[in-house]
């Protein structure tokens, strides 16, 4: 079995997040990158797959060299191989036509990814990505089991969860709980070693079509200063509520 694991290079959240002066873009000086945190439980659960079907793990990525870094990491937690599609993606549509062409290529069996990035939470890629291949597409996974050619996955929905079976291939969008957190691999000295040999491919973009192009961007507002109320004054607590806060 082969799968495709699909990697974006994120912002840690712990970063500083600023644009340029004219708010066109976002200033990435200083910025720590990492694996998208859906992404890595994606990872995590094509590794186990890894170990227990002898399935072979190739992650992708769209992005240009400074991405190199996170796909190395994911070389290290115990992907096969990796490919870099040299292209700075602008919107989804973009990434995901890239990542399609690439597994239309390839001959995937079961591609793998968060349900969405961190960074610009949009969650449109993976469903982009079953389109453009028409293959089968569950959004959301909490759970996932491949026996032969079919795939079962659990996903949550408003109260309760759905037991989904599919015809492999098919694109499977993970979330937390696709493995627990206490099972997500931490690389150790050995698998950033061998990392550093694995093959990474760098292939070229086959279209610059964009569909979206974002325009300006804006922080967000800081946070007023607080007032504090005696809980004995209630009448001022209502008061302020109706007037200033203006939620009652």
């Amino acid at each position: 079995m082969k799968i495709l694991v699909c990697i974006s290079s994120v912002p840690d959240t712990t970063s500083k997040i600023n644009f340029t002066a004219d708010k066109s873009a976002f200033d990435k000086n200083g910025i720590q990158w990492v694996i998208n945190p859906l992404d890595e439980f994606a990872l995590t659960k094509a590794v186990k797959l890894q170990e227990s079907q002898g399935a072979t793990v190739t992650v992708i990525n769209v992005g240009d060299a400074a991405t190199e870094p996170v796909i190395r990491k994911a070389l290290a937690i115990g992907a096969n191989d990796a490919v870099r599609v040299n292209l700075d993606p602008k919107d989804s549509y973009s990434t995901a036509k890239e990542i399609a062409a690439v597994a239309q290529n390839g001959g995937y069996d079961l591609i793998l990814c968060g349900k969405e990035s961190i960074d610009y939470n949009g969650g449109s890629v993976p469903g982009m990505v079953a389109q453009l291949l028409n293959q089968p597409f569950v959004n959301a996974s909490v759970g996932l089991e491949v026996n032969g050619s079919e795939a079962t996955a659990v996903r949550e929905i408003e109260g309760g969860k759905e037991t989904i079976s599919v015809k492999l291939p098919a694109v499977i969008a993970g979330q937390k709980g696709l493995v627990d957190e206490k099972d997500l691999i931490i690389p150790n000295m050995r698998g950033i070693m061998s990392a550093r040999t694995k093959p990474l491919q760098v292939v070229e973009a086959t279209s610059s079509e964009v569909k979206v192009q974002g325009v300006s961007y804006d922080s967000v507002p800081p946070r007023a200063a607080v007032k504090m109320v005696s809980p004995d004054n209630l009448d001022e607590l209502v008061r302020l509520l109706h007037e200033e806060a203006k939620v009652i």
